[in-house]
């Protein structure tokens, strides 16, 4: 399977995603609204991981200088960033207390994922961006960078996997929802999706790209700033 190929998967991945987390968040609980609760899944589902998924993909599909893409990229990664903040600062005006949802597993590798996320966003922008950094530099850490963003990316999805066992054991225990409910399957469909979307993401990130160029195949290791060449 081509780059082109499973970039069209992450995206209707990502699109079936984002139809079942507004479901759930939104439709399937009768008169529940938009409030602290809903935002959250909704910020950190969409917002966070789907749209950083997209800037992930970014260098795979848009055509263009390396100049574009890195500004593309940094922007979809900053409204990425937005979005995890404020889903983050949702739980802190949810039930009572600051820190009275700041006690589990799923909260604390929230917060690092989030923060290691908005040092790789700072440390990007000014590697990659600031005009004073040489050459050199930005070529060691563009490794580095790569591996952080997709490290990140899997722990911000893990993360969401522990969210939605929370809720669900939640709902099960303390609202005596049924195991084989309607909201129960529709919690682990969103789990299953997220779990496939993330693999076909890092997938296309690590995949080298094929080139065809005078009638010969080349094998091409993309890198931002100086892509190397295999002909086979």
């Amino acid at each position: 399977m081509g780059s082109a190929s499973l970039v069209l998967f992450a995206r209707l991945s990502g699109l079936v995603i984002a139809v079942l987390v507004v479901y759930w968040a939104l439709l399937l609980v009768p008169h529940q609204g938009l409030t602290y609760s809903t935002l959250h899944p909704l910020l950190m589902v969409i917002g966070f991981i789907l749209v950083s998924g997209e800037a992930i993909l970014i260098h795979r599909w848009l055509p263009g200088s390396r100049k574009t893409k890195k500004a593309v990229h940094l922007w979809l990664q900053g409204v990425a960033l937005i979005s995890a903040v404020f889903g983050i600062w949702t739980k802190f005006h949810y039930q009572s207390g600051v820190f009275s949802n700041f006690y589990s597993l799923h909260s604390w590798m929230g917060l690092l994922s989030v923060s290691l996320f908005a040092a790789q966003w700072v440390t990007g922008f000014l590697s990659f961006w600031h005009r004073g950094e040489v050459r050199t530099t930005r070529t060691t850490f563009l490794p580095w960078h790569v591996f952080l963003g997709l490290y990140t990316y899997g722990l911000a999805t893990a993360t969401a996997e522990t969210g939605l066992l929370e809720k669900l054991t939640f709902l099960q225990t303390k609202r005596n929802v049924p195991r084989r409910c309607h909201e129960s399957m529709v919690v682990n469909g969103l789990g299953l999706g997220l779990v496939l979307l993330s693999g076909v993401v890092i997938t296309a990130a690590v995949l080298p790209k094929y080139h065809i160029h005078s009638g010969n195949e080349k094998l091409v290791y993309s890198s931002q700033d100086r892509p190397k060449c295999l002909t086979s």
